[in-house]
């Protein structure tokens, strides 16, 4: 599934660039949006040395706006 696609089924502003924020493990996350993976988003997180989490668009994600 594009990023495109992503965006018309769920409803939401994912783009690569987009920066967000994931509650997950108790902590707020802050990433960006790298790149789409089926139904996922892969998530470059702020201050993990460049780690990559793969998210659902809607489950605890706010898009915060934003493009790097």
């Amino acid at each position: 599934m594009s990023m495109e696609s992503i965006r018309r089924y769920y409803g939401v502003p994912a783009k690569r660039g987009t920066r967000i924020a994931y509650r997950g493990e108790g902590r707020r996350w802050i990433g960006t949006i790298v790149a789409a993976r089926g139904h996922y988003l892969r998530v470059r997180l702020d201050n993990c040395f460049g780690q990559i989490m793969t998210l659902h668009p809607t489950w605890e994600v706010e898009y915060l706006g934003g493009a790097e």
